[in-house]
């Protein structure tokens, strides 16, 4: 009697995979290599997903899907895995998971499901494939795939690319915390606890920086990452469900995909991938980088934007009429204040006769001020010696209260939601009294950006920089994604959730525009979002050294502590050239102040939220200034240089942070600590390199010896160590 086939393993381009028949009939299928291994039972539940260095397995046996339809009736139809049972086979190195119908609430609705579970060389890809022949129906949401009851160990945090980096010590704490903060009636708490996150930023919560996501620990971890190259939304599945009744303690991880997959149409994803692996989190920006290589065309900035050490920011005219910083002011005392800081560039709103947030988009020169030749000439004045203004405009909104909307195109533009209303904005701002701010603000249409008449205003826009001699235009919100522009011509409404690649591909049209006219002119714009990031010069970005948010969330007796960690995005995009954006006032200077310098970030100063210069700030004032004397003596580490995080830097005490900067033959690395009167470290020299030379600001000694460094830090101390290679 021969053996069954799958019994016996088989190589598949070198690697080994297995068919386990099980002692009582049942049938697991398993694919295995060195790194991974994945085993899937014969009812589709994911029972293995094991790195294979570490021998850690983070699944459970648990369903790898599940999906929501809307028929006539009802929305948000929730199909569950455990309620079908799929015929499974192994191809090579696939495991294939087939639905030819599904069941929901006891009857057989005709969508069918492909799952394929495929093993690369260090990864896992989960493919999915749908065809839905039930009349009435739309496949709003599929969640796959799926690690329920995720199998972490105790050292692993959340980290998620949420304006570009934050980090969860304890991520079950994190989603019960995040889970309080809803209005109440919102979410279904009695079945699951969720934190919200949606890849890109901007619309729909989230505001993800980055299509991925983890569980990191110090030696390994589990990466989640969807490498789509339509850059379509994605929600990045958070959620905890109960062991017992209401006890939230049982994490899932995932992706959510939304293929509003009408009657009689197909669709399919082939882009996550789940990825156990071993080292650092720094691996998480490894995997991901190596995917986004395979798009990333990232034009070579001006020398003038590397070069740059921040901006001041200003409002020039508020929203409510109030004139903050007359045009005479730019080429005089606005020069003047920022250059005693060590910044001689300028980012300015509000300068355009409706004030700042106000009649967009007609952007016409105050009348009142001279109008547009006084205001070139007092750009001109800011940028002798080699200044830079940075000229801003709203890159997607129209005042509903303008001719432009009134009168004009403004309506044909709109952005228009599943009911087919306009999809409006509203921006608050207040003078002294609370009446202007609480009822008598501006209301927004959003342009659909993909509209040949609205790329043209911003190509207007572009023109209106170059004639007025700044050099750079400076599109406010065109980082992020945008509400979704809706079909109405279907059976169900259906949404455009592609946005971020429309900006992204005009972003790079506007660059091709303006660099046939003048290739020194920049390009910025704000928010984070990597397809976006990609296509300019510099990012105005979200936050600076703010260690913890919402600090005041107590869940239980839980205070989840929520670290920024711009580190991700700075160590997996050192190209990208961005800002902090939290310091305001007087306030803990220091700490702020050295955490730019440490992570690279450029500094936006927007004092008392840009209706003030720094010498109103005076101790920030002065201390900025002793930061951007070392920045210049050193710029072609700290600004020039590569951003390498802290590969390649040992040294002995956890009460110091330290990271690396590399260019050329040579190394920076900056020390700094905020959090004692005194700590000291001592540095090794890399095999390799040799001592240079030394600066500081603050309180520190140094001690070089053949193979290492002596420091010793006050508190806000900060040091650069600079290092040369020998050969």
């Amino acid at each position: 009697m021969k053996s069954p086939k799958h019994l016996f393993p088989f190589v598949f381009f070198g690697i080994y995979f297995f068919d386990v028949s099980l002692s009582f009939g049942q049938h697991r299928f398993m694919l295995k290599n060195t790194a991974i291994e994945v085993e899937i039972d014969e009812k589709g539940n994911l029972t293995t997903l094991k790195n294979g260095q570490t021998g850690h397995n983070y699944a459970s046996g648990r369903p790898l899907w599940r999906l929501y339809f809307d028929n006539l009736r009802q929305n948000d139809n929730e199909v569950f895995a455990k309620n079908n049972v799929p015929a499974i086979r192994r191809e090579g190195n696939q495991v294939i998971l087939h639905y030819a119908s599904l069941s929901y609430k006891g009857k057989t609705i005709k969508i069918s499901l492909t799952l394929r579970v495929i093993l690369e060389e260090k990864q896992v890809r989960f493919t999915s494939e749908m065809v839905n022949n039930e009349p009435h129906t739309v496949v709003r949401e599929m969640q796959y795939p799926l690690v329920a009851a995720c199998q972490i160990p105790a050292d692993h945090q959340l980290l998620t690319t949420y304006w570009g980096g934050q980090r969860y010590e304890d991520p079950n704490a994190q989603i019960r915390a995040f889970n309080a903060t809803y209005p109440p009636y919102y979410p279904p708490s009695q079945q699951f606890l969720q934190m919200d996150q949606k890849y890109p930023t901007g619309w729909g919560g989230g505001g993800l920086a980055s299509n991925c996501f983890g569980l990191v620990g110090k030696t390994q971890g589990l990466y989640l990452g969807s490498h789509d190259e339509t850059f379509q939304d994605t929600g990045h599945g958070l959620r905890l469900y109960p062991s017992k009744k209401f006890v939230f303690d049982e994490l899932e991880v995932g992706f959510y995909k939304y293929p509003n997959c009408l009657y009689g149409e197909k669709w399919a994803c082939l882009a996550n991938v789940i990825v156990p692996y071993s080292g650092s989190w720094h691996q998480t920006s490894k995997l991901y980088r190596n995917w986004v290589n395979t798009w990333w065309k990232h034009r070579d900035e001006p020398q003038w934007v590397k070069e740059m050490k921040g901006w001041q920011r200003i409002i020039m005219k508020h929203q409510y009429g109030e004139v903050l910083f007359p045009y005479t002011d730019l080429g005089a005392r606005v020069k003047t204040v920022g250059e005693s800081a060590g910044i001689n560039t300028l980012l300015v709103h509000g300068w355009h006769n409706g004030g700042h947030d106000n009649d967009y988009p007609n952007y016409i020169a105050d009348p009142q001020q001279g109008g547009q030749a006084t205001l070139k000439k007092h750009i001109a004045d800011f940028q002798k010696d080699g200044g830079a203004v940075l000229w801003y405009y709203s890159g997607r909104l129209m005042d509903k209260n303008s001719d432009f909307y009134k009168k004009g195109i403004g309506k044909q533009l709109a952005i228009r939601d599943n009911t087919g209303a306009e999809f409006n904005d509203s921006y608050r701002f207040r003078g002294p009294g609370t009446f202007t701010g609480t009822y008598n603000s501006r209301t927004f249409a959003i342009a659909d950006f993909r509209k040949k008449l609205w790329q043209n205003e911003l190509k207007k826009m572009a023109d209106q920089t170059i004639a007025f001699g700044a050099k750079s235009v400076f599109y406010d919100q065109m980082g992020w994604g945008e509400q979704p522009y809706w079909e109405l011509n279907n059976e169900f409404p259906i949404p455009y959730l592609k946005s971020i690649a429309d900006k992204s591909a005009i972003l790079g049209a506007l660059h091709e525009y303006i660099d046939k006219k003048d290739k020194s002119l920049a390009i910025g714009i704000e928010l984070l979002t990597d397809i976006t990031a990609m296509q300019v010069d510099y990012i105005h970005s979200r936050y600076g050294a703010t260690e913890v948010l919402n600090p005041d969330w107590e869940v239980k007796g839980e205070k989840p502590r929520t670290t920024n960690f711009i580190d991700w995005f700075r160590y997996t995009f050192p190209e990208i050239i961005l800002s902090d954006r939290d310091i305001r006032d007087d306030t803990d200077i220091e700490r702020r102040v050295n955490h730019t310098v440490l992570k690279g970030l450029r500094n936006d100063v927007e004092i008392y939220r840009c209706r003030a210069l720094i010498d109103e700030t005076p101790h920030y004032q002065q201390y900025l200034a002793q930061i951007n004397r070392l920045k210049e003596r050193f710029k072609d580490l700290l600004l020039l240089g590569k951003y390498v995080d802290t590969e390649g830097v040992q040294h002995t005490s956890t009460d110091v942070e330290a990271r690396r900067f590399d260019n050329s033959n040579k190394t920076a690395i900056v020390l700094t600590q905020s959090h004692l009167l005194s700590a000291s470290t001592t540095l090794k020299i890399p095999e390799g390199y040799m001592f240079l030379e030394t600066g500081k600001v603050g309180e520190a000694d140094i001690k070089p010896n053949k193979n290492d460094i002596e420091i010793n830090l006050e508190k806000h101390g900060l040091v650069v160590i600079i290092l040369k290679k020998t050969n």
